[in-house]
């Protein structure tokens, strides 16, 4: 797709733009807007936001399109000629058959925020506001799903285990649960990368180990969650093995039993021999 050259000069270089910014911000604040369209998407995506506005190729030489985010410049449109703002040049562009979009390539977590797309035409020798539209745009970093390690024994018959997971915004909330009912957890701590801005949460969890467990550690951000299950089965004493116990007895009764026909047969054939002799 063709793209109008962009502009060597920065808009606000120009006293008389900066003047006419001013004016867009606050004209802002006054001009009617039905409603804020969200747009959820995660880090490293693309983000198309629409200014729900159709003009045709001759109108775009008479028309001045802005798009700013929050109080900061993002993209502008006059007399057909494109500039991006640096904090997104060479990542932002304006999708001209798809209602004015702006599209934002590999999204960062600072892109969260409200876009606002204004259209000026001129009437009367000035231009008035036609058209201004906004869209939440709400960039999240996915957690992956916790692990859950051992950490020992820190007394008799207690267990301690922590569950952890990192790289993920916004700001998590981490929780035990047994049988659906949340648990007292101790030293959960949460931090943030002052570069990244990515979170890192972990909690420790201690257990008696001489009853059966299933937890399951829940870690929510925003509208999303990550979970995992750890089981602890107590410790069964292995009942002694009784079939071993009964073949002794049997083999004991056996040699018995054989010992004692021997010496029948001893005594008989004794008897036998005093008879023959007499």
């Amino acid at each position: 797709m063709d793209h109008p050259a962009k502009w060597r000069t920065p808009l606000l270089e120009h006293p008389y733009l900066k003047l006419e910014f001013q004016f867009l911000m606050l004209t802002s604040l006054f001009y009617f807007c039905s409603g804020i369209i969200q747009v959820n998407k995660t880090v490293k995506e693309v983000a198309v936001l629409s200014c729900d506005y159709n003009i045709s190729t001759e109108e775009l030489m008479e028309v001045r399109i802005y798009w700013q985010k929050d109080d900061e410049m993002v993209l502008a449109i006059m007399s057909g000629k494109e500039q991006v703002w640096s904090k997104y040049e060479n990542r932002t562009f304006t999708d001209f058959t798809k209602n004015l979009s702006i599209v934002i390539l590999a999204l960062r977590l600072s892109d969260n925020g409200k876009y606002t797309c204004i259209v000026q035409k001129i009437e009367k020798g000035s231009y008035k506001v036609k058209h201004m539209t906004s869209v939440m745009l709400l960039v999240r970093a996915d957690f992956p799903v916790p692990s859950i390690t051992d950490l020992g024994n820190p007394s008799r018959n207690i267990k301690r285990i922590m569950c952890s997971t990192s790289g993920g915004f916004p700001k998590p909330h981490l929780s035990w649960l047994e049988n659906e009912e949340e648990l007292n957890a101790i030293n959960t701590t949460v931090s943030q990368d002052p570069g990244t801005e990515l979170y890192t949460i972990s909690s420790e969890l201690d257990f008696n180990i001489t009853n059966n467990h299933s937890f399951v550690c829940l870690v929510k951000y925003g509208d999303l969650a990550v979970s995992q299950i750890f089981n602890w089965q107590k410790f069964e004493p292995t009942p002694p093995d009784n079939s071993l116990q009964f073949w002794v007895i049997l083999i004991s009764v056996d040699l018995l039993q054989d010992g004692e026909g021997e010496r029948r047969m001893r005594r008989a054939w004794t008897w036998k021999r005093s008879l023959l002799s007499t």
